[in-house]
C-alpha cells in the first residue's frame, strides 16, 4: 500500500488523475446519451469504474467506466426490456456473472490474443481517436461523445462527419484547438515549467479563451462545452439513484441481455488490460482473473445504483498511460475528482470547450499510433504486419469487437502456418550409395503439424536410411505417433530403413499450472 501513497508516485498519479478525469467526464455523458440513458448513469458509472473498480482491480494503469462498445447492446436492451430498472437488473447480474467467470479462471483467455492484433488495436484506437476529435476541434460538436463505431445511429459514418465538420467550422474553437496543441507539444519539453502538467493548462487556457470570445464574432455555443447535471439540492441528488427491478428476476430476456453484456464487457476488458499491458511503461502484468471479478463487483455496484455496464476502457486507460501515471491512484483520483465535480463545481467543468479536450485526445492519438510502431511492426515480418495492418482497418471501418476478431482470424491463421512449417528440422547426407535423412522434432508437435509430417514421410525418396529423432520431443499428437508408426511398418515396400530415437509410445499434457512452471511434457 506504501507505494501507492510515495511521494515519487503521487507526484505523477495526482495530475494524471485530472488530465483522466477532464477526458473521461465528456466521454462518460456521450456514452450515456448514445445509450439512450439517463446522463447521471454515465456519470456515476465513472465514478464507481474509478473508485471501486481500480480500487480492486490488479491492474496499475488501466482506467474503468462506461464503453462505447456497449452502447448498442444497452440501447436494444433498455428499449426490449421496457424499462430503465429492469434493464438495471440485468446489470446486476451480469456483474455476478463475471465474478464466476473470474473463480472460473476465464482470464487466461488473455494470455491468446496475439500480441500483432494487440498492437494493431492500440493503432486502431490511436487513429479513431485523431479521425473522431478532428470535428470537436473545428467546433462541430453534434454527434454523439465517446462512440467509436464506423456507421453511426443516423446511417453517417466517421469520414462523413469529417466532411461535414469542415463545412461548419467554429473559429473560435479552431483558435483552441491550434494552441491546446502547441502547448501540449511544447510545454513538456520545458523541464523548468513541467511543474503544471500541459493538460491542466490546456483546460485552464480554454475556459479563458471561451470566456474572452463571448462578445466576438467568434463565441462559443453551449454546443462547443462539457454540459454536466446541476444539482441544486440534496434531494435533487437523491432523485437522480435508481433501483434494479427484482420483479423480473425470472424474466427469460433479463437472463439474455445479462449474458450478453457479462460476455461482451469480459472480452473488451481483457482486451484492453493486455493492451494497457503493453504500452505500461515498467511492463508490469496484470492479474486478468482479479480483473473479472473487480469488474463484476463494479457492475453490481453500478447496476445496484441506477449506471452503466462498464469495462476497462482503452481511451481513458492510454489517456492516463501517457499523462504519466505510475500506480491506480491516478484512476482512483479521476473517479473521485468526477464525483466531486457533480457535487461542488458542476459550473465551472461547464465552461470547459470540447476543442481543448479534443487536442488532449488527439495527443494521445497519436501516440498510440505513431509512425515508428508501423515500421517495427515491419520490420518484424509479414506474419505480424500483415494481421496488424487488418486489425487497424477492421477496427477502424467496423467497431472494436468485430475489429479484434477479423485481426484475430489473420492472426490464428499466420499461427497455424507457422505451426504447419515448423514441426522438425530436416537434414540430408550422405550414406555410401544410399541417402541418410534425419527428421528431428520439434519441443511440441501437436495435431496441426499432422499434414506437414505426413506429407514429407510419403514424399521421402526411396531407399533411404531414415532417422526420426524425438530427444528433444516433449509432447508429439496421438495421430502424428500413429503417422510415425505406420510409416515404419511400411518402409520396406521403398526399401527404407527406418530408425526411431527417443519415441514413446505415449505422451502425457500435465496440468496447466505444472506447463506454467515447467514449461515441459511428460513423456511416459
Amino acid at each position: 500500500m506504501n507505494k501507492y501513497f510515495s511521494s515519487n508516485n503521487l507526484k505523477k498519479d495526482i495530475p494524471a488523475g485530472i488530465v483522466v478525469f477532464l477526458v473521461a467526464l465528456p466521454l462518460c455523458l456521450g456514452i450515456a446519451m448514445a445509450s439512450g440513458a439517463p446522463l447521471f448513469a454515465g456519470i456515476l458509472t465513472g465514478i464507481i469504474g474509478g473508485i471501486v473498480v481500480s480500487s480492486i482491480s490488479g491492474s496499475q494503469l488501466s482506467v474503468s467506466g462506461p464503453a462505447a462498445g456497449l452502447t448498442v447492446i444497452v440501447f436494444s436492451a433498455i428499449a426490449s426490456l421496457g424499462s430503465y430498472q429492469t434493464f438495471l437488473l440485468a446489470v446486476v447480474i451480469a456483474g455476478f456473472l463475471q465474478i464466476l467467470l473470474g473463480f472460473l479462471k476465464a482470464g487466461i483467455i488473455a494470455n491468446y490474443f496475439p500480441s500483432a492484433v494487440i498492437e494493431g488495436m492500440l493503432a486502431a484506437i490511436g487513429i479513431i481517436l485523431i479521425l473522431k476529435q478532428l470535428p470537436h476541434a473545428v467546433g462541430y460538436d453534434s454527434d454523439f461523445e465517446g462512440d467509436e463505431r464506423f456507421l453511426q445511429t443516423d446511417q453517417s459514418n466517421t469520414f462523413s462527419a469529417i466532411n461535414e465538420a469542415l463545412t461548419k467550422v467554429n473559429f473560435g474553437a479552431v483558435v483552441i484547438s491550434v494552441l491546446s496543441l502547441l502547448i501540449l507539444i511544447y510545454w513538456p519539453r520545458i523541464k523548468k515549467l513541467n511543474m503544471i502538467p500541459a493538460p491542466v493548462l490546456v483546460v485552464a487556457l480554454g475556459i479563458l479563451l471561451s470566456l474572452l470570445f463571448r462578445s466576438t464574432s467568434i463565441a462559443l455555443t453551449a454546443d462547443h462545452l462539457v454540459t454536466i447535471p446541476v444539482v441544486n439540492s440534496l434531494n435533487e441528488l437523491v432523485g437522480l439513484f435508481s433501483m434494479p427491478d427484482f420483479s423480473q428476476i425470472y424474466n427469460r430476456n433479463v437472463w439474455t441481455v445479462a449474458f450478453t453484456i457479462a460476455i461482451v464487457a469480459s472480452i473488451e476488458t481483457l482486451l484492453c488490460i493486455e493492451a494497457v499491458d503493453k504500452i505500461d511503461p515498467i511492463k508490469r502484468v496484470s492479474p486478468t482473473n482479479r480483473e473479472l471479478v473487480a469488474q463484476g463487483v463494479g457492475n453490481i455496484a453500478s447496476g445496484m445504483l441506477g449506471g452503466l455496464p462498464m469495462t476497462s476502457v482503452i481511451v481513458r486507460s492510454s489517456v492516463n498511460v501517457n499523462s504519466g501515471a505510475r500506480t491506480k491512484m491516478s484512476a482512483i483520483t479521476h473517479g473521485t475528482w468526477l464525483l466531486l465535480s457533480i457535487l461542488f463545481i458542476p459550473l465551472l467543468l461547464n465552461q470547459i470547450p470540447l476543442a481543448c479536450l479534443a487536442a488532449i485526445l488527439l495527443v494521445t492519438g497519436y501516440k498510440l499510433a505513431r509512425l515508428e510502431l508501423f515500421k517495427k511492426m515491419w520490420h518484424h515480418g509479414k506474419d505480424q504486419f500483415i494481421p496488424f495492418v487488418v486489425t487497424i482497418l477492421a477496427v477502424v471501418l467496423t467497431d472494436l469487437l468485430k475489429g479484434v476478431a477479423v485481426g484475430m482470424m489473420v492472426g490464428i491463421f499466420y499461427i497455424l502456418r507457422n505451426n504447419l512449417r515448423n514441426p522438425y528440422f530436416y537434414k540430408i547426407e550422405r550414406n555410401g550409395d544410399k541417402k541418410l535423412i534425419t527428421i528431428k522434432l520439434a519441443q511440441e508437435v501437436s495435431f496441426l503439424n499432422k499434414a506437414a509430417i505426413q506429407y514429407t514421410l510419403i514424399n521421402l525418396p526411396p531407399e533411404s536410411d531414415v532417422v526420426i529423432d524425438g530427444t528433444d520431443a516433449r509432447y508429439i499428437d496421438k495421430d502424428v505417433l500413429e503417422i510415425i508408426d505406420n510409416f515404419k511398418h511400411n518402409a520396406y515396400t521403398k526399401a527404407t530403413i527406418v530408425q526411431l530415437i527417443n519415441i514413446h509410445d505415449h505422451y502425457e499434457i500435465p496440468p496447466l499450472k505444472e506447463m506454467k512452471l515447467s514449461g515441459s511434457v511428460k513423456a511416459v
